[in-house]
């Protein structure tokens, strides 16, 4: 029983830091107006560097990044540390307590309470979790990231290609430079459902991008390629 109350209290405080709206309170008190009326109308960094500015938007994208690592770094240890689940899992139970406080707090971001469950991609939130479970991975993301942003000036289109190549990062190195990564077996499964939600929660970036009509940041794309087409 001391067990599922536990794993309970890590869920329901992970899901709740996951759920500040980091956006909508920063538009809000300092701004006077709720951002969801404006731009894409989401609680995202995106729509926060479009419509509050780039300053304020590297505040929202820090705070929701933070989300995600402490409920790994500081509800998974602090309630977590020594947790034995026994034979309810066969994969290490400090790795499976860390996931479960991390995509908690996605969840919390995504589908917030405070705002009528109604949240942001999610996409920072996740980043904050994999950076405390899978650092090496999330640094190539990153890079995955930059460049796509760097090429395209699509912030959606490099965080779709970044929430891709984590669960790919880790496939690579363990089976192809057999690199040992402990919970393997387990994570690799779960950052491909991660990507999977994440991917989902864009999927109206996706539709936008494939009109051609997603909102980009020309100011972002520092390499452009122009296609040349023969008459």
């Amino acid at each position: 029983m001391e067990v599922v109350l536990k794993v309970m209290a890590i869920v329901v405080i992970s899901y709740l830091l996951g759920s500040f709206p980091t956006a909508v309170v920063v538009s809000k008190k300092f701004f006077g107006f709720d951002i969801r009326s404006k731009g894409s109308g989401n609680m995202g960094s995106t729509n926060a560097f479009r419509v509050l500015g780039w300053k304020w938007g590297i505040v929202v994208q820090i705070i929701d990044i933070l989300k995600g690592l402490l409920a790994i770094v500081v509800v998974a240890n602090l309630i977590g540390d020594g947790l034995d689940l026994g034979s309810y899992t066969y994969f290490e139970d400090s790795t499976l307590i860390r996931v479960i406080a991390g995509v908690s707090a996605v969840f919390g971001h995504i589908f917030s309470c405070f705002v009528g469950f109604k949240g942001g991609k999610g996409i920072n939130t996740a980043a904050g979790m994999l950076i405390g479970i899978a650092p090496i991975d999330v640094s190539i993301a990153l890079g995955i990231f930059l460049l796509a942003l760097i090429f395209s000036g699509y912030i959606s289109l490099g965080s779709i290609m970044a929430a891709i190549t984590v669960p790919s990062s880790m496939f690579v190195r363990y089976n192809i430079f057999n690199i040992e990564i402990p919970g393997y077996h387990f994570m690799i499964f779960f950052f491909l459902g991660m990507s999977l939600l994440i991917v989902f929660a864009h999927r109206k970036n996706i539709a936008r991008l494939a009109r051609g009509t997603e909102s980009k940041f020309p100011k972002l794309q520092l390499i452009k390629i122009h296609s040349r087409h023969k008459s």
